[in-house]
């Protein structure tokens, strides 16, 4: 008979660090990975407090994904329609462009331009109904980003570096701020129906914090949360008690591994899909909603239809308590024009144009303005140069992107590119400026909001960014 005892061989390495040295081991993992299981928030979405009183709460922000062109749309150059058909003066230097047409030649901007409203904001005839809300939109001519293309625009403009693997900026939001509603998503991403954005989920992905925080994506039309409803052969009563089994095994299998946020934020989504099958339906359902205001819209016209319907549906998501919503207009770089500038931009300002200005009037009306700030821009802007004769290139040294509400004070440009468009040169926002300022438009201190991983304080702006006071009118 053998006597000798059983030995449990773990399996994987961390299962082997979790059972050694009397859980010693445990101890140099949880201060690798820079956090502990009982430092976690029983809750990680529960609401928190900001470091600074702060009246804006929620976040829109409308992604133009491909690159609108800012020097056709809100950053007019008369110097440009002089100079077409040259080649770029010598005096701003070497240039390198995504597509490798350096020498191309300037070309004009057939737009026509008006100031409007009492500030005068300069607003192109591609967006006569947005430019009536001129005296409402904060303007910032000097972003600046790193992403040459796409794939690393986008991610940056998302997660604020040019490769994958960091949280996206509503995620850091959701971390720091927490949801009103725990009956729905904290953070939620609604596409036009064209495609998916570059890089896919990782643009609201949660990186290396728990996955409690990534977002949540719906799609466009009438039934807009994928697998929301049961099978009709499932009672309530039957889910519940497969949910309240599954979550039994569960916290059973996590009591072993506290370590694994991923399990705990398994079990979390399951609760909120169960709670979001009584929630969700009255909040995605747009019927209720006047004809005046699916007008407003543009719900009644096909080229406003399908970005309508997710305007009105963030209005609605905010309205009750999810923090950030995101919506894509162009998803799969609609906006990337480097040929027939015309056609496709003037195809999507209009798809864009109305919806837009109807969400602003609206969160007005219903006493949402200073709680929610919107954001619109795109990864990068375009060039003054042109491609293939008629279109324009990728332009990340010099663009544009505008808020309006969560208290930000309208009628005003900040910073400004040079004579052409090309580059930022008075006042220059990185990306990771936009971030930190957008979490101070929150109430949050960027330098105060930190993520512990591997031992390292990780910010949302890599230590980087500094928060522009001037888009508060604070400065």
């Amino acid at each position: 008979m053998n006597n000798q005892p059983h030995i449990e061989i773990p399996t994987t390495r961390r299962e082997f660090l979790a059972k050694s040295g009397g859980g010693f081991g445990a101890m140099a993992l949880a201060a690798l990975m820079g956090q502990s299981a009982s430092a976690a928030p029983a809750d990680p979405r529960a609401p928190k407090t900001t470091h600074f009183p702060a009246k804006a709460k929620n976040v829109i922000f409308l992604f133009m994904e491909g690159g609108p062109s800012h020097i056709d749309l809100f950053d007019p150059k008369p110097l440009l329609n002089e100079l077409a058909g040259q080649k770029l003066p010598e005096s701003f230097g070497k240039v390198i462009l995504a597509m490798g047409e350096n020498d191309a030649p300037l070309m004009r901007c057939p737009r026509k331009w008006k100031q409007h409203g009492e500030s005068g904001l300069w607003v192109s005839d591609w967006f006569p109904e947005i430019a009536t809300c001129a005296d409402d939109l904060c303007v910032i001519r000097s972003c600046v980003s790193d992403g040459i293309n796409h794939s690393s625009g986008v991610c940056q403009m998302n997660t604020g570096h040019v490769i994958g693997g960091r949280p996206s900026l509503g995620a850091w939001a959701t971390y720091g701020l927490g949801t009103e509603n725990q009956d729905m998503p904290a953070f939620v991403v609604l596409t036009d129906g064209k495609g998916q954005p570059v890089n896919g989920s990782r643009n609201w992905g949660s990186g290396f914090m728990p996955a409690a925080y990534q977002g949540v994506q719906f799609k466009s039309g009438a039934d807009p949360i994928l697998n929301l409803n049961p099978p009709s052969h499932i009672t309530s009563k039957r889910q519940k008690s497969k949910l309240d089994f599954l979550s039994q095994l569960d916290r059973e299998h996590a009591a072993e591994r506290e370590d694994f946020s991923e399990l705990e934020a398994r079990i979390k989504s399951y609760e909120l899909a169960f709670r979001m099958q009584s929630a969700a339906p009255d909040i995605v359902d747009l019927s209720s909603e006047s004809e005046e205001t699916k007008q407003l819209y543009g719900i009644d016209q096909k080229e406003t239809n399908v970005f309508g319907n997710n305007c009105l549906l963030a209005r609605r998501l905010v309205e009750n308590g999810v923090r950030f919503v995101q919506l894509y207009s162009g998803a799969g770089s609609g906006w990337d024009a480097h040929s027939n500038i015309e056609g496709n931009h003037g195809k999507l300002c209009k798809e864009v144009d109305k919806p837009i200005a109807g969400l602003l009037k609206d969160l007005k009306r219903r006493g949402l303005w200073d709680e929610t700030l919107v954001i619109w821009g795109g990864e990068f802007g375009r060039t003054p140069m042109s491609e293939k004769g008629n279109g324009r290139d990728h332009n990340p040294t010099g663009f544009t992107m505008w808020m309006a509400g969560g208290a930000v004070p309208g009628g005003r440009t900040i910073g400004a590119t040079d004579e052409l468009g090309l580059k930022a040169v008075e006042n220059p926002l990185h990306v990771h400026d936009l971030h930190a300022t957008i979490m101070r438009v929150l109430g949050v201190d960027h330098t105060k909001l930190i993520y512990r991983h591997k031992g390292r304080p990780e910010r949302i702006d890599m230590n980087e960014g500094r928060a522009e006071l001037k888009v508060l009118g604070l400065a």
